[in-house]
């Protein structure tokens, strides 16, 4: 069983159900998925920050169960033990939002198994999703790839936190969790969870930039990371493409490899907007 992890809330329905459709699309193995997705209600900070709906939990449960009947969802609303461990914190307006700090909760969820592959919602799987997750890090923390600007600008070791595949029986032994949140109540960090994720680990894994390329699609791609890229024509600038941006994707990045997954990630969309005029 391949277990994943997603953190969100109602607006990135679009990431999650994308990038696991393109998971399972993209992989061979008959193996089953279980999905596991935090959200929570912080609309005391913004108004649009709504949990994921159990009905948007529904239609993701019928469509995974299309690809195998043993495919699992579980939804987890950590709403009070974020504002437990993060409310008030200088980190709570993070540079992305609060969402990005709650896969820090993991080792407090009894639920979580011991090997777990976190993902951030602008993915695509362009490779199966074996490739990662079959990596022996049984000595290690977590595993996971350079930050594509971080490793010229800040550090040649520098990760970024958007895949990270989670030996999470290691993390609670180290406490690199438990240190992470420590760290993120006291300081403000520059990019938060992933600065404290960085800072806390004791032994981690480096992967090649194909498990988390933020800024090309190549053959030997494994995971497209549709990130925010910095663009140098026809003058420098940066734009956040997201993979259900669809049309953007097709004329900024000249990308069909996705064609497939769109065309039934479209039709669930589809369907979702009749039964709402219902």
């Amino acid at each position: 069983m391949v277990n994943i992890l997603f953190c969100g809330n109602k607006g990135v329905f679009d990431g999650v159900l994308t990038t696991s459709l393109s998971i399972m699309m993209r992989t061979k193995s008959k193996e089953s998925f279980s999905f596991y997705i935090f959200t929570m209600d912080k609309t005391d900070i913004k108004e649009t920050y709504l949990p994921i709906t159990e009905e948007q939990i529904d239609i993701f449960d019928e469509t995974i169960k299309k690809f195998n009947p043993e495919n699992t969802v579980r939804l987890f609303d950590v709403t009070e033990l974020y504002d437990k461990e993060f409310k008030g914190c200088p980190n709570e307006s993070a540079y992305c939002s609060p969402y990005t700090l709650i896969r820090l909760l993991a080792n407090l969820i009894p639920e979580m198994p011991d090997k777990l592959l976190y993902l951030d919602c602008d993915l695509m799987f362009n490779r199966d999703i074996h490739l990662l997750y079959d990596y022996d890090i049984s000595a290690y923390e977590f595993a996971a790839s350079n930050d594509h600007y971080g490793k010229y600008l800040i550090n040649p070791l520098y990760i970024n936190a958007g895949v990270l595949l989670l030996n999470m029986k290691k993390i609670k032994e180290t406490g690199l969790m438990d240190k992470a949140r420590e760290l993120l109540r006291e300081k403000k960090l520059v990019f938060a969870d992933q600065s404290a994720i960085i800072r806390s680990a004791t032994k981690r894994k480096l992967l090649p930039q194909r498990f988390n390329d933020q800024k090309f699609l190549h053959k030997h791609t494994v995971i497209r990371h549709f990130s925010k890229r910095l663009f140098y024509l026809p003058y420098p600038h940066t734009e956040n493409i997201k993979q259900w941006h669809i049309d953007k994707v097709h004329q900024k990045f000249h990308y069909t490899q996705f064609d497939d997954i769109y065309e039934v990630y479209l039709k669930i969309i589809k369907e979702m907007n009749e039964n709402e005029k219902r």
